[in-house]
């Protein structure tokens, strides 16, 4: 595909399993964009509510829709969802998380000052779906340039604010075995051969509610972080930086394991 440098087509990949309850205002907040220029790859992961039928009530050419054959963990189904985008750039929006209008429009204006970038994240807004409070997610200055380090010892990049080059996932995928940290592990992998953007301003709302996966799946949480830690340790590269933070994370989430299983 040709290169537009001006106008450049965006690719949105938005997996769904069973995410009706808060489809529409995910949607809706792709389509407010006002850069125009961009395609919603919708991959439906064999839900059984009516995530398939409220996607199909919007009639926007550019919301492009595909079902899996069968049901997959949430990075292969990243994956798959990747395949079919067409986008110089891809970024990722979950059906319970929203952006800001200005998204995508500030993240290219910072990719067309750079042509070597590769990677850009954003600060982003903490939504309490309970509480119906709204915080920013980091008060100081998020990290940029060759960032690896920092992210051990605070990981900060939602997923939901990235906006990044598609020729790099011609070598680089999620790790199709996590349904947690895949996005943890594949841009940590990144941030190790590039130098990665900021813009401080929040630009993307994610939702904190009962049924986040993470709060849902903490055994699943603890054994993916431990499995990760090790082959991490493992591969000589990696010697040059320190894990202590990871390890104390791991031990909290061990922690609340336990104690959702005793309570």
């Amino acid at each position: 595909m040709k290169k537009n440098f001006n106008n450049p087509l965006v690719s949105i990949i938005m997996n769904c399993h069973n995410g009706e309850k808060y489809l529409k205002k995910s949607i809706k907040s792709v389509i407010s964009q006002n850069y125009k220029n961009w395609e919603l790859i919708f991959w439906n992961n064999q839900s059984k509510d009516n995530s398939k039928k409220i996607f199909k009530l919007f009639k926007d050419k550019r919301l492009k829709y595909f079902e899996s054959k069968k049901f997959q963990k949430l990075y292969e189904a990243r994956n798959s969802a990747i395949k079919n985008a067409k986008g110089e750039y891809i970024c990722f929006l979950d059906t319970d998380d929203w952006w800001v209008n200005s998204k995508l429009k500030n993240q290219l204006n910072l990719f067309s000052r750079d042509r070597n970038l590769k990677f850009i994240y954003s600060n982003f807004y903490l939504f309490d779906q309970k509480k119906k409070i709204t915080k920013i997610y980091y008060k100081n200055l998020l990290p940029e340039g060759n960032i690896t380090q920092k992210l051990l010892d605070r990981y900060c990049i939602g997923v939901l604010t990235v906006m990044i080059k598609k020729e790099i996932f011609k070598n680089e995928l999620f790790n199709r075995n996590y349904n947690i940290i895949g996005d943890f592990d594949l841009f940590l992998r990144l941030s190790m051969k590039y130098k990665i953007k900021c813009i401080q301003q929040p630009l993307a709302y994610y939702r904190l509610h009962n049924n986040n996966y993470s709060k849902l799946r903490l055994k699943e949480y603890v054994e993916e972080v431990s499995v990760w830690l090790k082959k991490m340790k493992k591969e000589k590269n990696n010697k040059k930086y320190s894990f202590n933070n990871v390890e104390i994370m791991q031990f909290k989430l061990k922690i609340k394991e336990f104690l959702k299983r005793i309570f």
